[in-house]
């Protein structure tokens, strides 16, 4: 247990010690019966994890990178595609884009929710696309625009309705990265229902990087989808493209989940709601205590159809970098996700975006601050991080406050 007065800002080893027995149990048995690959751990773990996304198949993947890669790849994008996301998200979301073949463009972010604005997505199918022989064209680059990626960003769900409603009026395949999103929902207008995050697209694809509300002790990801073709393809693809041992009916890739972090995941798996569960009540505690300085601290808006899973709390401060110095100084670690939208990137400079391109992304990204988030935090610890940023902001707020 961490003292009130020095808090990382993500712990990965209380859950692990709380767990060891049953994680110690895992590597046993894979030990004992060299059961390495494949095998009951990751059929069990991919039964569980579909259903825990409320969707009808789950595919394992090394990583959440694999996962997105495959996932486009099966839902249908091709090589000289041209596919639309986001620059407010990590690197791996336009690597699985580039890595099919297909070129990233981008549309602004909504400022509130830093999730896909579904009017930056309109304008950019209805002003910077054109109709040629019945496809959307991008007059950018000439590509046939065929997907949407919508990121489910520091675990809310991007608002889907609109989104699915402007790809099937546009002919768009929708793959949800949803990567930072476990177990997170979206009241879904048109249906009338709650729904998780992963069975909304055509294809979803996770992360289990440590740090993720679901982490592996390593690497691992997994994809989720309705579609049994799709589902298929992908068992295909990351295994060599085979249907079945040494028979190959496409050419693939080696991206399979391990039996020993398949293992891992499933133990963890049976925690996963009350970590979500934990994560909501330490971002209601956070909220209430800035209250009364929403004008310096802007808090994580969680509109009324969202319920979202907090895999990171970040807030929006004028004095970023003062800020992180003040709270260092406390003990108390702070995260930026992320400092320079991916337009921006020196990787992407041949896109030849620039400055002034997404106003939004550009506005939100000196000002986000990433505090402490893990379910295994305190209210002792929620009061202390809240005293330390009121205090660092103190005299900005005075100052505000006399002029």
């Amino acid at each position: 247990m961490h003292s009130p007065n020095n808090i990382p800002f993500l712990d990965l080893v209380a859950p692990h010690a709380e767990l060891e027995q049953e994680l110690t149990a895992v590597f046993q048995h894979v030990m004992r019966t060299a059961g390495f690959i494949g095998g009951p751990f990751v059929d069990g773990f991919e039964k569980a994890f579909a259903q825990f996304c409320d969707a009808s198949f789950a595919i394992g993947a090394a990583n959440g990178t694999d996962a997105l890669r495959f996932a486009l790849i099966a839902a249908g994008v091709k090589a000289g595609d041209a596919v639309v996301t986001v620059p407010n998200t990590f690197i791996a979301t336009t690597e699985a884009i580039s890595q099919v073949g297909a070129l990233p463009e981008f549309v602004d972010i909504d400022e509130r929710t830093y999730n896909m604005d579904p009017e930056a997505l309109r304008r950019y199918l209805t002003e910077r696309c054109e109709r040629v022989d019945g496809k959307t064209v991008s007059m950018r680059s000439g590509r046939p625009v065929t997907a949407a990626v919508p990121v489910h960003l520091y675990g809310q769900m991007a608002d889907m309705d609109p989104i699915l409603e402007l790809a099937r009026e546009f002919n768009l395949i929708v793959v949800e990265d949803a990567c930072q999103a476990h177990g997170a929902q979206y009241f879904s207008r048109k249906e009338n229902a709650w729904k998780t995050a992963g069975s909304i697209g055509s294809a979803a694809a996770f992360s289990f990087y440590p740090g993720k509300n679901l982490g592996a002790c390593g690497e691992a990801g997994a994809v989720t989808t309705n579609d049994e073709q799709i589902a298929k393809t992908i068992r295909m693809l990351r295994d060599h493209g085979q249907a079945k041992k040494y028979y190959h009916d496409i050419e693939g890739y080696n991206g399979r989940l391990d039996a020993l972090q398949a293992g891992f995941l499933s133990v963890k798996l049976k925690h996963l709601d009350q970590w979500n569960t934990q994560r909501q009540e330490l971002a209601r505690q956070y909220n209430q205590l800035f209250a009364d300085v929403d004008a310096e601290v802007i808090i994580p808006f969680e509109p009324k159809g969202s319920k979202a899973v907090y895999h990171l709390y970040v807030v929006r401060v004028q004095n970023r970098e003062q800020l992180q110095s003040d709270l260092a100084q406390a003990g108390i670690g702070t995260g930026i996700h992320y400092p320079v939208p991916l337009h921006l990137q020196k990787a992407y400079a041949h896109l030849a975006y620039q400055p002034g391109d997404f106003p939004v992304t550009e506005r939100i990204t000196p000002e986000i601050v990433s505090l402490p988030m893990f379910p295994q935090m305190t209210s002792l610890h929620i009061q202390t991080v809240t005293q330390a940023v009121r205090r660092s902001i103190a005299p900005k707020a005075m100052s505000v406050a006399g002029h």
